[in-house]
């Protein structure tokens, strides 16, 4: 079976190449006689293999050097819980809700302390980033909190919130290397890296130095303290070891693909095409405004739920495959990630065209 144009919001679409170089690479790592999943966290091999990692990632980031590189376990949605654990000190903070996975972190930081909510778009069922030009932020408040890219939604912050001198705390999982960002804005962000980057069972998070401390909300577990991460260089216990290794090697596919901004104009080339069709469609309509639509993920409907799970059926006969919506929302959902070639938005397109002129 030839491969198939994979739209899934995650885990997403991975570089061929990057897949091709892991399987001449499976049985046999530089001649070291095994495979990466076999070898030893402590060996100079794989050693070799996390730093080299974390270096390309500095690179490609810009990432000054008084922020620390954690690759961790537990996927975000272990990190939103570790967000207020290693926080939280005057136990208040601020969270933006503009989706699911915002909403997530919101209702896990209540556990932990006072969970404030600054704004939100669910009025218009998550279709728009607010106004956070000038949010109800008080002095008392740990850090605000967003999920910058919305995978269900579709929605992007175009513009990083006013925070009134707090810390930024960022999920980026959905947009993570998509486009350049200023890290230096950020006290944390964070993604996991099964859409964008690499496998499941990673979470790559970004922390500047002075955040990471002794003064943690008492009952952390030791493996959730960022310290404890921090000051054994990710290698407190066994990492995903396997899976750190594909994000090196995307990492280096980023690089020669023209590092952060060759990204971002092979996205928004990507994006034009699909958002320019829905525009003139008569049938598929976008549900995201305009000036905050993602680069990333693109949900669209055609107004009637059959229809959507015809367009959906016949997609994947045609090798479209993972195109139905979130389970929240329905319509139809085509993730396009860093890895989606041009080419498979063209054919999507094309295929959507064919689709419209036949159901008229």
């Amino acid at each position: 079976m030839s491969r198939v144009y994979n739209f899934s919001a995650g885990p997403a679409v991975l570089p061929e190449e990057v897949l091709r170089e892991a399987a001449d690479e499976m049985m046999d790592y530089k001649e070291s006689g095994m495979s990466v999943m076999e070898m030893s966290h402590r060996s100079k091999v794989y050693d070799d293999i996390i730093k080299e990692a974390e270096q390309d990632l500095r690179d490609l980031m810009q990432i000054p050097d008084n922020y620390k590189v954690l690759f961790l376990q537990g996927g975000a949605s272990q990190f939103f819980a570790e967000v207020p654990m290693n926080m939280m000190k005057n136990k208040k903070a601020g969270y933006i809700i503009t989706g699911q996975w915002a909403k997530k972190a919101f209702a896990e930081a209540k556990i932990y302390g006072e969970a404030v909510e600054l704004a939100s778009s669910a009025d218009k069922t998550f279709s728009y980033i607010p106004d956070c030009s000038d949010l109800p932020i008080t002095d008392d408040m740990d850090y605000v909190y967003i999920c910058e890219n919305n995978t269900i939604y579709g929605t992007k912050f175009r513009e990083l919130p006013n925070t009134k001198g707090k810390t930024l705390v960022s999920d980026v999982s959905s947009c993570f290397l998509s486009e350049p960002i200023d890290v230096s804005k950020y006290g944390v962000v964070y993604g996991g890296v099964q859409k964008n980057i690499g496998p499941a069972g990673v979470v790559i998070a970004i922390i500047r130095e002075d955040l990471i401390t002794d003064d943690v909300l008492p009952g952390t577990p030791t493996m959730l303290k960022w310290k404890t991460q921090a000051d054994n260089d990710s290698l407190y216990n066994t990492p995903p070891c396997y899976n750190i290794y594909i994000c090196g090697k995307v990492f280096k596919w980023i690089k020669k693909m023209g590092g952060l901004e060759g990204m971002k104009k092979h996205n928004e080339e990507k994006a034009k095409i699909l958002y320019d069709f829905l525009d003139e469609s008569k049938l598929f309509k976008g549900t995201v405004e305009k000036k905050d639509r993602s680069l990333m993920n693109v949900p669209f409907v055609t107004g009637n739920e059959d229809l959507d799970a015809k367009f959906v059926k016949e997609a994947a006969a045609a090798g479209f495959v993972n195109l139905k919506g979130h389970r929240t929302v329905g319509g139809m959902r085509a993730s396009i990630y860093n890895a989606m070639p041009k080419e498979g938005v063209e054919k999507l397109v094309a295929f959507m065209k064919e689709f419209e002129q036949a159901n008229a």
